[in-house]
């Protein structure tokens, strides 16, 4: 049968460490206190804070060293309060309060990187929102800057030399563009119903001189994809 491992000792932390804990707590001397605390106390706190950190795995606490640090300032700042009377060892004691000082700095630390995170998230949503209202006015600006160009071109067209039919087919195109935003229902059926009723002429005539319009049209929309026309 394998052997039991042996219980290792607390070589650290001594029955002569016990004993200064309990002198230290029995005496009101300062300078008694301060020998007993610089001889025997110090030293094994410093390592009961060690050993309670790699333990439980405290490592990964942000500014571990300062919390060691810490840590010993505050048991040093409690060590009086020990009461030997409850018949409680020191090192049991003083493991216990270690042990809770840590972890209550790691709740403290997993608190701060939740919020940490839900703020960049809300940061990284406000940045999207904000970047796609951005994207949306611009094409917004864009559209719109499109269709007053459009409108200026087709006015433009009022100089050239027009058929009876051309003329009042381009005159209706300008009454639509200019009162776009009225104009409830906007697909191809419902412009050639406002084209009838504003031209007086029928579906094949509003087409045939659209069709002329189209080529200059085509090269309006070319100018402007290639930054010609702003």
């Amino acid at each position: 049968m394998p052997r039991k491992k042996k219980k290792k000792n607390n070589y650290y932390f001594t029955e002569i460490t016990e004993k200064a804990i309990v002198d230290y707590c029995n005496t009101e001397s300062l300078s008694t206190r301060s020998d007993l605390y610089v001889k025997h106390i110090q030293p094994a706190f410093e390592e009961l804070v060690n050993k309670i950190v790699y333990t439980y795995k405290f490592t990964s606490l942000e500014n571990i060293e300062y919390h060691k640090d810490d840590c010993k300032i505050w048991l040093t700042t409690i060590l009086g309060k020990f009461d030997p009377s409850q018949g409680k060892k020191a090192f049991s004691y003083f493991s216990v309060v270690t042990k809770n000082w840590f972890t209550h700095k790691a709740k403290k630390q997993t608190k701060k990187n939740r919020r940490e995170v839900n703020y960049d998230e809300m940061v990284r949503e406000v940045e999207a929102v904000s970047t796609g209202s951005e994207a949306n006015l611009l094409n917004e600006i864009e559209e719109k800057e499109f269709w007053q160009s459009l409108l200026t071109e087709i006015n433009s067209w009022q100089n050239l030399k027009l058929k009876p039919n051309e003329q009042k087919v381009l005159d209706a195109v300008v009454t639509l563009m200019e009162n776009i935003d009225q104009i409830e229902i906007f697909n191809k059926k419902a412009v050639y119903l406002y084209m009838r009723e504003i031209t007086g002429l029928n579906t094949k005539q509003i087409v045939s001189a659209l069709n002329k319009m189209r080529e200059r049209y085509r090269t309006f929309k070319k100018k402007w994809n290639e930054g010609e026309i702003t």
